[in-house]
């Protein structure tokens, strides 16, 4: 007798984003999670981070997910709902690509703090895309903080050619602190990817 195999995940459909995300998309369901991680009473300085998410042939994705995990300013972990309500601070997005304009996505969020000695500020970025078999890891680091970026040890494993890809560029036209923040999939400026 053959010895079966795991089957792969099974391929995301354009429904996706839809499901995960409903109120983004006029849907009459509540979304267990929004692009908003922080109320404006939350501590911490706010930032937006705003970019697209790019197939191989270089078109904008139009229903892809993008959710994000981060510390909050001073680089601690939201442990529970509770705290999240008493601070403002979900530490968590879930947004999907297409109701904005070009296909883009936005973040509302707080610029987060180091999480260790050493590290840099930096945001983890899932996402989920048709197509995919499985969900891809990033991470979102931050422009201005070059000296942070020069000593954190995950950046620091990334080929120097390729580091560009993670660097969220800061917005220098934008009343508010907005960083950009595009994920290509595949071609010259392919996103850093990483096993989790």
């Amino acid at each position: 007798m053959s010895e079966l195999k795991q089957t792969p995940s099974q391929t995301v459909g354009p429904f996706f984003a839809y499901g995960l995300c409903p109120e983004q998309y006029n849907f009459d369901f509540k979304s267990l999670f929004t692009a908003n991680a922080a109320e404006p009473h939350a501590a911490g300085e706010h930032i937006i981070v705003m970019g697209k998410v790019y197939d191989g042939s270089g078109a904008a994705v139009g229903d892809a997910i993008v959710e994000s995990l981060q510390a909050d300013a001073s680089g601690h972990y939201v442990a529970s709902q509770e705290e999240a309500s008493a601070r403002g601070f979900t530490g968590f997005c879930r947004v999907g690509t297409g109701t904005e304009q070009g296909n883009a996505y936005v973040i509302r969020t707080l610029k987060p703090g180091p999480v260790a000695p050493g590290a840099a500020p930096c945001i983890d970025i899932i996402l989920h895309m048709r197509g995919m078999l499985l969900h891809a890891f990033t991470r979102l680091y931050f422009e201005d903080e070059p000296e942070a970026n020069e000593g954190d040890a995950v950046l620091g494993r990334v080929p120097a050619e390729r580091r560009r890809t993670l660097i969220a560029k800061l917005d220098p036209d934008s009343s508010v602190k907005l960083y950009r923040f595009d994920i290509h999939l595949q071609g010259p400026d392919e996103t850093v990817f990483f096993d989790y």
